[in-house]
């Protein structure tokens, strides 16, 4: 029986005998198999991915500097305390329940006032609220926990107490947000992470933040998170940290009150009427080219306007 050799290339040396029939066999199926060459695109020939349609965050200042909110993906607002989120989101979801969508907000910390919600125009109606609630055993007090740590030397243990049960319930807020993407009935949803300490809310997966993304990359929802300190990495499209200064209190000159927000920089007596909110853009993975990366804007509070 006659018999034609093959030989790889990966080994040389080490020839493979098969019947000519054989090979004759596979040397006519790999003529079949089609080139590698042939199922390649090139690269002028791919589709452009569209941009995202981009709405308004009710904040002139703030479109002119992001465009707006983006459809499909997912924005961060991080900053510190009185930095000016909340104004943010408000007027965000304030502008999009008067186009008449149907919003939600997961409240991480419960720190939502309705009475500001509804002054600011947002349509409570339209707006699913999800208050997330903590419960704070008596030993995180911080008179009790102080006794607690002269007499028996349990700070550390109060410390890790406190996180695990940040962690245990950012999981639950991770979970509702999830469902609630996976809807795909609201036009804006806004995961509310500012009271959550930063140690804790680094310890998202990013794998979280990445199946947000996937979850809403073909809807019309808009998810706005808002953070001390940017978390979610590449997975957000838009980034803006902003930063507060108190510019008016009630019964004083503007210029005599003028000074950045700190601890002890406002009295309890004094009613604050005005301060000015200035927003960076740090990122922007969308196709648009930026004039300008930060922008100043007044807040005003419900009572002094």
């Amino acid at each position: 029986m006659s018999a034609s050799p093959v030989f790889s290339s990966a080994a040389l040396s080490r020839p493979f005998i098969f019947p000519a029939h054989s090979s004759a066999a596979l040397l006519a199926r790999l003529d079949a198999i089609p080139k590698l060459a042939a199922s390649i695109t090139q690269a002028s020939h791919l589709d452009v991915r569209p941009a995202p349609e981009m709405v308004s965050s009710g904040i002139r200042e703030l479109d002119a500097l992001t465009g707006g909110l983006p459809r499909g993906c997912l924005t961060e607002i991080c900053g510190s305390t009185s930095s000016g989120r909340t104004s943010i989101l408000l007027a965000a979801l304030a502008n999009a329940t008067r186009r008449g969508e149907v919003c939600a907000i997961v409240d991480a910390s419960d720190a939502l006032y309705p009475a500001s919600a509804a002054s600011a125009g947002i349509e409570m109606g339209r707006l699913l609220w999800v208050r997330c609630k903590k419960t704070v055993p008596s030993s995180h007090f911080p008179v009790l926990s102080s006794l607690h740590e002269h007499n028996f030397g349990h700070s550390n243990q109060s410390i890790l107490s406190a996180e695990r049960g940040w962690e245990s319930k950012l999981e639950q807020v991770m979970k509702i947000t999830d469902l609630l993407l996976q809807s795909n009935g609201f036009g804006m949803i806004v995961l509310d992470l500012a009271d959550i300490p930063v140690r804790s809310a680094r310890r998202i997966p990013l794998a979280s933040w990445f199946r947000f993304r996937r979850a809403i990359e073909h809807t019309p929802t808009v998810l706005l998170v808002l953070e001390q300190q940017p978390i979610a990495g590449s997975c957000s499209s838009v980034l803006v940290e902003v930063t507060g200064q108190r510019s008016q209190v009630a019964g004083k000159k503007p210029s005599a009150v003028s000074s950045q927000f700190s601890a002890n920089s406002l009295r309890h007596s004094e009613l604050l009427d005005e301060f000015e909110i200035t927003a960076e853009l740090l990122r922007s993975r969308l196709d648009r080219k930026q004039s300008k990366s930060v922008v100043s804007f007044p807040s005003r509070a419900a009572w002094a306007s």
